[in-house]
């Protein structure tokens, strides 16, 4: 029987390519997104022509109505979600004197309280089936910090703080959660990077690339197959040796 998947914040960079590689890999796809209605349709037709069985669902994960109101859609169409892949995230270069409580309040609400209500949202039936998996999309300055992305790197850090502390609790259902943190990618996330900047990260980079979304998308595949049934409470940071 195919698992189902739902990918929030599917539209673009690191959700698209997991909505590609999760559909070229048999599993039901659930689109999420909340802006980006253009960008999601072109995905849901990519995805139909690879012949998966999709469903975009447009929500705010910021808003727990919104939220139970797109997981009970995908469970009227697919009867069940058996990936949760929290990937919607913004992000925001300040310094720390200027951040105001508006920019700290986003940064938290998307990237920790949409985690918070998209888990809460689909766990009942996780824990009444006793099978699931939940993976959640942090970042590598979650693990080190960054200058200039205070409110950004705390925000990531809880991702991984919530991601240790929901797997002891949820593990004895038989549900597994884990966390990617990716190193430097080249995104929209990262775009306002000038050419010099990118080299320089690439240059401080063991392998001397930065990252792309399907590489992080292959860790996700692997975190969402049974492959990893053993897997829980761990954070795989592909960085490509900018931190080891």
């Amino acid at each position: 029987m195919k698992k189902t998947v739902l990918i929030t914040g599917a539209s673009r960079g690191i959700g698209r390519e997991t909505a590609k590689i999760l559909a070229a890999n048999n599993f039901n796809v659930a689109i999420n997104y909340y802006k980006s209605e253009e960008e999601a349709e072109k995905l849901y037709c990519q995805l139909l022509d690879m012949k998966c069985d999709v469903i975009k669902v447009q929500g705010d994960v910021r808003n727990r109505v919104q939220v139970d109101n797109m997981i009970n859609i995908i469970y009227r169409r697919f009867g069940n979600i058996d990936i949760l892949v929290n990937n919607a995230g913004v992000a925001q270069q300040k310094l720390f004197t200027d951040i105001s409580e508006d920019d700290w309040n986003l940064m938290f609400d998307v990237n920790i309280k949409g985690i918070f209500n998209c888990c809460q949202s689909v766990l009942p039936k996780m824990i009444n089936s006793k099978k699931g998996k939940i993976i959640n999309i942090s970042s590598i300055w979650g693990i080190t910090g960054s200058s200039c992305e205070v409110h950004y790197s705390a925000s990531k850090a809880a991702v991984i703080g919530f991601t240790k502390a929901l797997a002891k609790e949820v593990g004895p259902s038989n549900i597994q959660v884990n966390c990617v943190a990716p190193g430097i990618i080249e995104t929209d996330m990262n775009s306002h990077l000038d050419a010099s900047a990118m080299e320089e990260l690439k240059s401080n980079t063991p392998l001397g690339v930065v990252g792309s979304a399907r590489d992080i998308a292959e860790v996700v595949l692997f975190l969402a197959s049974n492959k990893a049934n053993f897997i829980t409470g761990q954070v795989i940071s592909p960085n490509g040796g900018f931190v080891i």
